[in-house]
């Protein structure tokens, strides 16, 4: 007689975000409290690409922050590979919006200061920073220094020095966004090309519709703030690899924007008008 045999435990997602709510004591209103984000539920699979969509002052910061264990939320928690996270999150990357270059270091030693952080020799780190910088196509460019690289080739340094550490979450808050729109696109292309390699998580905060679209598995849109929820999931079924320039003129992306951008306009209108009453 044969004997069935339980099924294995299906493994933890990355990261869950489980109603989690963020209050502060508000900037306006002397012993008033302002919520930013309220009761938020959502999870990323391990290799998936989440992107987090709504208007200024939904809290789409706050919620990177608090999966990067640089706030702790008032209410709810955050669950990493299947552990509350408590303190800075040992699997995450962050990629922010403004450069976070050191000034005066060169490009070379940039990318191998995470590891040097983490106590790797000076001299291993940087024969280690080598190849990634020649990942990002700037192999010929470690020796000089920030003021002397284009924007892009900056950003192309910060992604070279959140990568070369390995995180298994990659948090990226709107880093491409003061970029012109051809170099926009080829860091958008690099990135996905770096993703498919090796499949870590990513979060992707950005206030770019089309950008969430071409560069997502999925897509999370949160409302107007203050205690903005998470309103809308969309999945995002076009094909990889994909031509982010490309594919912004294919019927299914098309679809997916009008679909996406009629629940997210009221939003972004609504959030427009509490800008305008502050």
């Amino acid at each position: 007689m044969s004997v069935a045999r339980a099924a294995p435990p299906a493994p933890h997602p990355a990261l869950a975000i489980e109603g989690v709510t963020c209050s502060f004591a508000s900037a306006h209103e002397k012993g008033a409290v302002y919520t930013a984000v309220r009761d938020v539920h959502f999870t990323v699979g391990t290799g998936e690409f989440v992107s987090i969509v709504g208007p200024t002052g939904s809290g789409k910061s706050t919620i990177l922050n608090v999966i990067a264990g640089l706030l702790a939320p008032s209410a709810g928690r955050a669950v990493v590979f299947g552990e509350d996270l408590h303190g800075i999150n040992p699997h995450a990357g962050y990629m922010f919006q403004a450069d976070a270059l050191m000034p005066w270091k060169s490009a070379l030693d940039n990318v191998a200061a995470g590891l040097e952080f983490r106590g790797v020799p000076r001299a291993e780190a940087r024969e280690r920073a080598r190849p990634w910088l020649a990942r990002v196509g700037l192999d010929r460019f470690g020796e000089r220094f920030p003021h002397q690289l284009s924007g892009g080739m900056r950003k192309r340094v910060a992604l070279a020095q959140t990568l070369i550490v390995d995180p298994k979450i990659i948090l990226m808050d709107e880093p491409f966004s003061a970029l012109d729109v051809q170099t926009r696109q080829l860091m958008e292309n690099e990135l996905l090309d770096l993703w498919s390699a090796d499949r870590k998580s990513v979060v992707f905060i950005t206030h770019d519709l089309e950008e969430a679209i071409a560069l997502s598995d999925r897509v999370l849109v949160l409302s107007a703030g203050p205690g903005a929820r998470l309103i809308g999931e969309y999945r995002i079924d076009i094909d990889r690899p994909r031509d982010v320039a490309d594919i912004r003129m294919t019927p299914r992306f098309l679809d997916l924007h009008r679909e996406i951008w009629s629940q997210l306009r009221d939003e972004v209108l609504k959030g427009y008008a509490q800008t305008k009453l502050q």
